[in-house]
């Protein structure tokens, strides 16, 4: 089995492994659907991750606490924990007296009840009803929330673990699975997190929506090389199936990614030490005098007779 290290531009994702005579048609959507599912993962479990974004935006993380507009500030799943259900649409961001002027009611609010009863904490956003779940309903989500992250987490290609889309449904069935049991009627039709579920999802315009990858527009790149769904990844690698390469994942158009460094930035700092350290030890040496070596114990020419006089590394000092 060919083990492949897929990277999105330098930075690491996943490991998958797939036999040397597989087609690249196959195995393009296969990468692309397990990066894909891992980002989906992503956007309910790891937070601000469905900011606006706009034509020419480069990706960037979210802040530490930025809750402007278009912004999350935790994930989906940890926002339901903390917050209860969405609100819809027509009340979100609307204080609690606009909400009574214009007699707007919430009716899935009044069905999607928490198991265990709901525990108010109100949404300073205005996006969730305040409506949240009790403490020991809240930590079957969060404990779900850290098992599925895990699950995903890029510290798998550290440990040598390769990531299966069946790993990735996995994943996405414990979130389910966890929502069924704090919300057993269901969440709303509109709440994102129902929607992720279902595949409803509507990312457009946000900049989630830049990092997903269409399966036919998926491009895998080797060694400065377009790994071309028509041909077999052996055409491009060989047959030895112990073979690791580091694959990129593009979208087609956005032309050839970087290559790789020939050495790692660990190496680099390294080396760099290693040449800073023969500059220092050169540099004395240059400092020293030509008879210096005088003062070394091997060049002492009574150091025989002493030793035999019993006489060796006496040291004298005042009383």
């Amino acid at each position: 089995m060919v083990l492949l290290h897929v990277k999105r531009g330098d930075e690491s994702q996943f490991l998958l492994q797939a036999p040397g005579s597989t087609e690249l048609e196959e195995l393009t959507v296969q990468v692309a659907r397990v990066y894909n599912g891992r980002l989906k993962v992503q956007r309910l479990c790891s937070g601000a991750a469905r900011g606006w974004a706009h034509p020419g935006q480069i990706e960037r993380p979210a802040w530490d606490g930025e809750r402007g507009a278009g912004w999350a500030e935790g994930s989906e799943m940890e926002e339901l924990a903390e917050h209860g259900i969405f609100l819809p649409p027509n009340m979100q961001g609307l204080t609690d007296d606009q909400i009574e002027e214009l007699k707007l009611k919430d009716e899935w609010g009044e069905k999607c009840v928490p198991s265990g009863g709901a525990v108010f904490k109100k949404d300073d956003i205005g996006r969730r009803n305040g409506q949240a779940p009790n403490e020991k309903m809240k930590q079957v989500l969060k404990k779900t929330i850290e098992e599925a992250k895990a699950i995903i987490s890029k510290k798998q290609v550290e440990a040598g673990v390769c990531v299966t889309m069946e790993m990735v449904k996995d994943a996405l069935d414990q979130l389910r699975g966890a929502v069924m049991i704090v919300y057993p009627m269901g969440l709303p039709p509109y709440d994102p997190i129902r929607m992720e579920f279902e595949n409803k999802e509507d990312l457009s315009g946000t900049q989630a929506g830049l990092n997903v990858i269409k399966e036919a527009e998926a491009q895998l790149w080797w060694a400065a090389k377009e790994l071309r769904r028509t041909k077999k990844l052996s055409d491009y690698v060989g047959k030895n199936e112990k073979t690791k390469i580091i694959a990129k994942i593009q979208q087609r158009g956005q032309g050839a990614p970087a290559r790789e460094p020939i050495i790692s930035s660990e190496e680099q700092k390294q080396l760099m030490l290693y040449y800073h350290r023969r500059q220092e030890e050169l540099k004395r040496l240059e400092e020293n005098d030509d008879d210096a070596y005088l003062n070394s114990p091997w060049a002492d020419n009574t150091a025989l007779k002493r030793h035999f006089h019993g006489v060796k590394d006496i040291k004298w000092r005042p009383r």
